[in-house]
């Protein structure tokens, strides 16, 4: 059994802006932050916008997945998604995750609806494999960090900060294909692998 998930893989220019932004996030929430809290920040090169989370598969299903999703992705087209503000989950007053990701006016327009039904397609491919639908909306986004301790005081610090409120200029991330990541856990966090990917029609 392999530990694995589909992801879209960043280019490398991507993770050294990203990088950036995190530098500058992560200088503005010190200079306001008061009280004990705990980031974890995310290392660039480990960064991905993930698809679906398979969990522990047998390794001999992989190839049939692969070919499962080829057929499905043939008829996807490829998308671009703009990396336009940083946002939270679950929400302002409590941050549990940072993330950056496309704005509420991209989200509500076309492109956005064919990355959910990039989503729709891989999610119908797994079930054939007996991995549930994940019941929540897809929201596509790249975690830059984790608030482990002091929700609170992060949440005053963006507050005081305005970074949720003003645009980022980020550039895109391009989605020519989808890959299937391995993740192994180690004593110093998630090592990722890709095995395969597959290509969008497009």
């Amino acid at each position: 059994m392999i530990r694995v998930f589909l992801a879209v893989e960043l280019s490398q220019a991507l993770r050294d802006e990203l990088a950036t932004v995190q530098q500058e996030l992560k200088r503005s929430l010190e200079q306001r932050m008061q009280g004990s809290t705990r980031i974890s920040w995310a290392q660039p090169a480990s960064i991905h916008l993930t698809l679906k989370f398979l969990g522990d598969m047998d390794e001999q299903m992989i190839d049939r997945l692969r070919a499962a999703l080829e057929e499905a992705m043939r008829s996807q087209i490829a998308v671009v998604v703009p990396l336009e503000r940083i946002g939270v989950f679950p929400n302002p007053q409590n941050p549990r995750l940072l993330w950056v990701g496309p704005s509420e006016h991209w989200e509500r327009g076309e492109e956005a609806k064919r990355i959910v039904e990039i989503r729709g397609a891989i999610e119908q491919s797994c079930e054939g494999f007996g991995v549930l639908r994940e019941p929540r909306p897809f929201s596509p986004h790249l975690t830059v960090a984790r608030i482990k301790m002091g929700e609170r005081h992060v949440s005053v610090a963006l507050a005081k900060s305005g970074v949720l409120d003003r645009p980022l200029s980020l550039g895109a991330l391009a989605i020519p294909s989808v890959s299937l990541m391995q993740s192994t856990l180690t004593p110093t966090g998630s090592v990722y692998t890709k095995l395969w990917d597959v290509r969008l029609r497009g």
